[in-house]
């Protein structure tokens, strides 16, 4: 299986390619992205690009493609509708289309989250949007799904980015098992999120949109 990962430096997408690199089944994988990951593996590649919402340069590159799981986000705190938009909008649906041209027959997973306002119509903006690239997603390819997910905890040496999420994590940690045990569905770590959406681009699914107990 030949499988490309954007946002493999964030930390839902660093689980993802960890799995995807431990998977036996996988032959070879390409992450897309503005940063280098770091990483060094015989099945890895990897291609920079400044902008993710052009990607003519990687047209080649997706051609043939069996999955491709869009970890790329961001947190909507302190950011207006249009800049959000442009970056879990306007990439991932790039990703999407160009996929729906290169690789019809890929199975695509974008990492959404709980609470997404499917309607688009609600008050809450990040859901609004995330809710339009949901359904936009699922219109342009056949294997399309959208995974809500919701607290993720960090395993496997996988570190948030961002100084104030590791700061959350370090706190809730010790609370963890209590949290999964409560919240079962809402509950995961980075390395079963990443086996669970290598599941999905193996078996497909029932249901398009993906919620916690898709996800364990």
């Amino acid at each position: 299986m030949r499988v490309v990962v954007f946002g493999a430096t964030g930390m839902l997408g660093q689980g993802v390619l960890r799995e995807c690199l431990l998977a036996d089944d996988v032959t070879d994988v390409l992450v897309v992205g503005r940063t280098p990951t770091g990483r060094r593996h015989p099945k890895l590649r990897e291609v920079t690009i400044p902008d993710l919402g052009d990607l003519d340069g990687v047209r080649d590159e997706l051609a043939g493609v069996d999955a491709c799981f869009y970890c790329l986000g961001v947190s909507s705190l302190g950011m207006d509708e249009a800049t959000y938009t442009r970056i879990s909008y306007d990439y991932p649906v790039a990703a999407a289309r160009l996929l729906a041209e290169v690789s019809p027959s890929a199975t695509f997973v974008y990492v959404s989250g709980v609470g997404t306002d499917s309607s688009e119509r609600g008050r809450v903006m990040w859901a609004r949007v995330k809710g339009r690239t949901e359904n936009a997603v699922i219109a342009l390819l056949p294997h399309g799904y959208a995974a809500r997910v919701g607290f993720i905890l960090p395993t496997q040496g996988v570190v948030s980015k961002t100084r104030w999420y590791r700061l959350g994590y370090a706190v809730t940690r010790p609370l963890f098992p209590l949290l999964r045990r409560l919240f079962p569905n809402q509950v995961t770590t980075t390395d079963r999120l990443g086996r669970a959406m290598l599941r999905v681009a193996r078996e497909g699914s029932p249901r398009r949109v993906l919620a916690g107990r898709d996800l364990r």
